[in-house]
């Protein structure tokens, strides 16, 4: 009997990581047969610097996790992050065609593909497109506009966006290590689907990944993504931060902001106040995009806090969040999954994870995305095709 089997690639600036998922019965859900992880080499800040490096590290986790889910890995859906990485908001309308003024499916594709025409994208490549609502002669539509009857059909939708060079350079790692790419999702996406639920997400609330090297926010209200943003900051700046302001070499540095080594042997005030600072930074820069959003303090499910850079062991991340953001504050691990040893899973594997439920829903259909992934595949396949000519 074949094995029902999702696979997720997130390769970060820090680490890669690959996650095999199983579905099972109703009773047993998913759980996590496989997962491998290597340190990342030949990325920074989510940009490809040297690909054969970056393969290299690929093909080191892929060994690690086919090893342990016991099964060979053919395909996957891949994670893109990076400094590249956004959302870009606009706005469109168009007259209706039919003659009975009722709207059909093939109005809205054409409303969506105007406003996307409209921002004329430059060297990037739209990876996701929301709708955030539509208005129909003036008045706010509630729920889908299609079989209404008006004259003039209006749409407001989110763009998430990436530049084409990182997204090729990203499909290209991913098919030198010998796996064909079944989709590519922005990370903050990815890690929504198992770190937040659809009451937070239609309460209102934001989800920062905080990475190596960059933190990535992702903005939810009415069950919909509103915007996202990518910081060039991350727990590496802590690590460096910690060794520069205590006098001690790096890998000491990594150890005390993980927990690792005991933090007693230095003073723990100082200790406290440098991590502070540096994550008042990022709550700061998180703080400063929610005003222009004018969702500053009025996100009523606050801040969700994941990815490797969350798990701070000297200093209580959630109170410094509540009381920079003046928002509720909390720590998530990947929900509802397990792995091999039943064990709750590490925030940084949120969006591996995260991949990998995608990856069981092969026409995912919800307000976080608007096309079905078999639509993205086709595109994909497309620019592997391209692609190839330029493979050594």
């Amino acid at each position: 009997m074949s094995r029902n089997l999702s696979v997720g690639i997130d390769i970060g600036s820090h680490t890669t990581r690959v996650a095999i998922l199983e579905l099972g019965d109703k009773e047993s859900g998913f759980s996590v047969v496989g997962k491998g992880q290597a340190e990342s080499r030949g990325i920074r800040h989510g940009y490809v610097v040297n690909e054969e490096e970056a393969t290299q590290s690929l093909k080191q986790a892929l060994r690690r996790a086919q090893k342990q889910g016991d099964t060979a890995i053919k395909h996957a859906l891949v994670a893109i992050g990076g400094l590249s990485l956004e959302s870009i908001t606009g706005t469109a309308s168009i007259m209706i065609s039919r003659i009975d003024g009722e709207i059909t499916e093939a109005d809205v594709t054409r409303v969506i593909e105007v406003c996307e025409e409209s921002l004329k994208l430059t060297n990037k490549s739209v990876l996701h497109r929301i709708p955030l609502g539509f208005r129909l002669d003036g008045k706010e539509v509630l729920g889908r506009p299609i079989g209404m009857r008006g004259v003039k059909l209006e749409v407001r939708v989110v763009f998430v966006v990436a530049l084409e060079q990182h997204l090729s350079d990203l499909i290209r790692i991913v098919e030198n290590a010998g796996i064909e790419v079944d989709d590519v999702v922005a990370a903050p996406i990815a890690a929504s689907l198992v770190s937040l639920t659809k009451a937070q997400r239609t309460a209102g609330c934001v989800l920062a990944n905080i990475g190596a090297e960059t933190v990535s926010i992702a903005v939810f209200e009415n069950d919909r993504l509103i915007s996202l943003e990518v910081f060039p900051i991350g727990s590496t700046d802590i690590t460096n931060d910690i060794a520069l302001g205590l006098k001690i070499p790096l890998e000491e540095a990594e150890e005390i902001k993980t927990g690792n080594r005991s933090a007693s042997d230095y003073p723990r005030k100082k200790l406290d106040e440098i991590i502070g600072a540096r994550l008042n930074d990022i709550f700061d820069l998180i703080e400063n995009h929610l005003k222009k959003l004018g969702k500053s303090e009025l996100l009523p499910a606050g801040i969700i806090l994941t990815g490797g850079g969350s798990g701070l062991a000297t200093i209580d991340i959630e109170d410094l969040a509540k009381a920079t953001l003046k928002l509720p504050a909390r720590v998530v691990m990947p929900r509802a999954f397990t792995d091999t040893k039943k064990e709750t899973l590490e925030t940084a594997w949120a969006v591996a994870v995260g991949l990998c439920v995608l990856g069981f829903e092969p026409s995912f259909q919800s307000d976080l995305f608007s096309a079905s992934r078999f639509e993205a595949q086709n595109f994909f396949r497309q620019l592997r095709s391209w692609l190839r000519q330029f493979y050594p």
